[in-house]
């Protein structure tokens, strides 16, 4: 029997090893079983990416859960997980099911659930599920036939990639930016966004936007040793700025016209800068732990309330269901805006910065010098440093007891403890160690004003803590 647990974002397994048809009836058992006990007459929405299997495993959940009594809305084709949360708020069901690895290496499928509200579903509400899974799967799922539940009303297919993209095209002024002078390139890095950007964007240079469930053996997660090709293309061809988004779409990777990569903390600052100063925004910024510093500053330059939370999008989420914010945003390239749903969007932000340039006249770096008059250059880095588990637990153990107090030649003035250890050398600098909570990692993370310094101060921890 495979335990089966949730981690920061869904349940991820190797495909046809512990991700099988039997382990997703078994989620959508519990997933039926805790929709029974907390919601009258209840309705989901599923929709899987791009990846191997996802029609197969996508129906599977979908007659487990007719089997129990919930409405289906089932999504045709592939779709991005925004467009899953999206249209969970606009068909007003109770959950949504969206099967999808993310950014995992192609052999991975996985199982995300998202709220009523249109983002990850709240911690409390994921444990309640989780503990519910059973051992076996008991629901006979081959003998369903979908043309049965589809005629019988116990499953509607809904078009979720023209939800989204008629509300993209009620929220951006599609016609400045595809008719503006700047050339926009997009890598869909084979995973579900494809589609939708070629229609928001038909003008836009296009890469990796065709069916490759492998994904060419590389993982769609949108980092630069990942764009190589991105990069060149942009560079060699005179584009003025290119989008990435991972499997499902929801994160972002950017670049400027010399092909450099635009890191997320720089789009989380450019993204503030726009919505205050341009467009005359306000609202309050949550962040991740692992995000610059210069977020704060930013916050306080223009008179914005900054929180930084926990590491992974639901500690976000459940700030943006509550509160009146402006924007949420973690380290990993899912950030969130007001006007849309709390949930991370690659797409989404794309299009604003889009907006941002093709309004403004400017080109990418000369938004990025805007954002540093106001904070100052500085560069960010994260190296994962892949050791036994036991190497990682001891040197978690004397983070805790406070036996780095320096790293090399950089003396350690504070700590802080929100989720990792964010060891502070000044106001500007910092390292952070952070255990995987799934691998044997050690994630290592350094902000500081050059890049050279950056990677400096990751070196003198690795030859510290190893």
């Amino acid at each position: 029997m495979t335990k089966i647990k949730f981690g920061t974002d869904g349940w991820r397994a190797i495909i046809a090893k512990e991700y099988t048809c039997d382990n997703v009836a078994r989620v959508s058992i519990a997933v039926g079983d805790w929709l029974n006990e907390n919601k009258k007459n209840p309705a989901v929405v599923i929709g899987h990416d791009c990846r191997f299997g996802g029609e197969l495993f996508a129906e599977t959940a979908a007659k487990v859960l007719a089997s129990k009594g919930v409405i289906v809305k089932l999504a045709k084709g592939f779709v991005s997980t925004p467009m899953v949360s999206l249209g969970v708020v606009n068909e007003k069901a109770n959950l949504g099911v969206v099967i999808t690895a993310s950014h995992n290496p192609p052999s991975y499928n996985g199982y995300k659930l998202k709220g009523d509200f249109g983002g990850p579903l709240l911690p409390a509400d994921i444990t309640a599920v989780e503990n519910k899974i059973p051992d076996t799967n008991s629901v006979d799922y081959n003998s369903i036939s979908m043309e049965d539940l589809v005629s019988e009303g116990k499953v509607i297919y809904v078009d979720l990639e023209d939800m989204y993209c008629k509300h993209a095209e009620a929220s951006f002024d599609l016609d400045a930016i595809n008719n503006s002078d700047m050339n926009f390139a997009y890598d869909a890095m084979f995973g579900a966004g494809m589609n939708a950007v070629k229609r928001l964007l038909p003008n836009a240079t296009l890469l990796h936007c065709d069916d490759n469930p492998g994904f060419l053996g590389t993982a769609p997660e949108p980092i630069h040793r990942n764009l190589q090709e991105f990069s060149d293309l942009i560079r060699d061809n005179n584009l003025d700025c290119g989008l990435a988004t991972d499997g499902d779409a929801d994160r972002i990777g950017l670049y400027d016209s010399e092909g450099n990569f635009v890191d997320s903390h720089h789009i989380i600052l450019l993204l503030i800068h726009y919505m205050v100063k341009y467009k005359g925004m306000t609202g309050k910024v949550v962040t991740a732990f692992s995000c610059s510093v210069k977020v704060e500053q930013m916050c306080k330059h223009y008179g914005l309330e900054q929180e930084t939370v926990q590491i992974g999008f639901k500690h976000i989420s459940g700030k943006m269901i509550t509160e009146d914010v402006l924007l949420g945003g973690e380290e990993s390239g899912g950030i969130a805006t007001t006007g849309h749903i709390p949930e991370r969007d690659g797409i989404w932000m794309g299009l604003i910065l889009f907006e941002f340039m093709a309004k403004s006249g400017k080109s990418l770096e000369d938004l990025i010098a805007e954002v540093y008059a106001i904070v100052g250059p500085f560069a960010f880095e994260r190296i994962d440093l892949h050791i036994d588990n036991d190497t990682k637990l001891s040197i978690i153990e004397d983070c805790k007891e406070g036996k780095f107090t320096q790293f090399g030649k950089y003396k350690v003035e504070k700590v802080e403890t929100t989720d990792g250890f964010k060891f502070f050398f000044d106001a500007d600098t910092w390292l952070m160690i952070r255990p995987s909570g799934t691998e044997p990692v050690l994630r290592t993370y350094a902000e500081a004003a050059t890049q050279e310094k950056v990677f400096d101060i990751l070196a003198d921890c690795k030859a510290t803590i190893l």
